[in-house]
């Protein structure tokens, strides 16, 4: 497993694609970004399996 993984998630409010480092020895995680165009809050909810990131969810706060 990679420890460091780079994902790409859409905000739902303006569709800009936004670039995280993920750091895979953390577990799972949930962390809130600000979009860098429309400034809204972006929950992302991370799950990290055995082989690095398995799934990942974005929601409008």
């Amino acid at each position: 497993m990679k420890i460091l993984e780079t994902i790409s998630v859409q905000c739902p409010s303006c569709s800009e694609v936004m670039e995280l480092q993920v750091d895979c020895a953390e577990g799972n995680q949930e962390v809130t970004e600000e979009c860098p165009v429309c400034d809204k809050p972006v929950t992302i909810s991370i799950t990290i399996s055995d082989n690095g990131v398995s799934s990942v969810e974005v929601l409008e706060e």
